[in-house]
């Protein structure tokens, strides 16, 4: 952890989980101290304690928000990117990312439906896929059900490598893992490419790169965004990933409160610019595994639409891109 993460993301998170401590610490001796027919101490004074009690009841309807509204309110995001490098025919691909799956099943069941109902080219997942082992058939079974006719397609997260290593994930899903793989893939007889590099793979990313044709329109899939700075000569035009959950904790104005990135906040979620090339952060599907609370707040889960078109069917810039989102029932 570098002393700018510290600063920029650690610092911010100890200080607002020491305010949420603070208030219901002292909700609690306030009802306390009514309990046992005390007074309440002298610097609680009538106005300190009406605030105290709305900041107390806010701060409620936000942690039931985030267990039982949040991680249940899935998000479509459809984004248009317009190239010269496509003639003739246009190609949607679909992004999921982050499942985490747990035993306890939350949006997967509904998942696949909401995926095959925009009608994919292709299917993505950016990687960690569960945070129990138990959860393995739940994964797969959800998987399966994707439909995409050019082909499925998933790399390994961190998390995937560091407690699920030589675990075959995706095995009869139907998407192929890629670990160090450049394809070339076609629709109406239009290439495109697309690279998918393992998480632990990261560092000799370089070698898979070399293998995309420049005259190609390229997707890089990798789970997050270490990879940013190293796009520059290479060929990719579309980089995918996730990791970051949008902080899966977020707050107005402010936004992810961390991101385990180490680019800290400046790619914590949604689309980006990095040269020539677009990078897109997904908030991912599922929540942080292992003791973390299973808490989404501002940060609702989401599947990505790209279309991906001819220059000429979108007149307003040479290379353009456009956004739109609207949520799953």
């Amino acid at each position: 952890m570098t002393f700018r993460y510290f600063l920029v993301c650690t610092i911010p998170a100890l200080l607002f989980v020491s305010a949420v401590v603070s208030i219901f610490g002292l909700e609690i001796l306030l009802l306390f101290c009514r309990l046992i027919r005390l007074h309440p101490p002298r610097f609680l004074t009538r106005r300190r304690i009406i605030l105290l009690h709305t900041l107390s009841l806010l701060g409620l309807l936000c942690i039931l928000w985030g267990i039982f509204v949040e991680p249940y309110r899935l998000q479509t995001t459809f984004i248009t990117i317009s190239t010269p490098k496509l003639h003739g025919a246009s190609i949607r691909i679909v992004q999921i990312s982050d499942l985490h799956c747990d035993r306890k099943p939350r949006l997967e069941p509904h998942l696949p439906e909401a995926i095959n109902r925009l009608n994919p080219d292709v299917a993505v997942f950016t990687g960690d896929a569960l945070n129990d082992i138990r959860a393995l058939p739940l994964l797969r079974q959800t998987l399966s059900a994707v439909s995409a006719p050019l082909g499925k397609f998933a790399v390994r997260g961190n998390v995937d490598n560091r407690l699920f290593p030589g675990i075959p994930l995706f095995e009869n899903t139907g998407f192929v893992e890629l670990s160090m793989d450049a394809l070339i893939l076609e629709k109406d007889g239009q290439s495109f490419g697309l690279c998918g590099i393992d998480h632990a793979e990261g560092h000799r990313s370089f070698q898979a790169l070399q293998q995309l044709r420049p005259d190609l329109f390229n997707i890089l899939l990798f789970h997050n965004t270490d990879l940013a700075d190293c796009l520059e000569k290479t060929p990719v035009d579309l980089y995918l990933c996730g990791h970051t959950h949008g902080g899966q904790i977020a707050l107005p104005l402010w936004g992810a409160l961390v991101t385990q990135s180490v680019h800290r906040k400046t790619y914590e979620a949604g689309l980006y610019r990095k040269g020539r090339c677009s990078i897109y952060v997904n908030r991912g599907i599922g929540m942080t595994g292992g003791w973390a609370p299973r808490i989404r707040f501002l940060a609702a889960p989401e599947i990505t639409v790209f279309d991906i078109v001819p220059e000429d069917s979108n007149p307003k810039t040479k290379t353009s891109e456009s956004i739109q989102r609207k949520s799953v029932p």
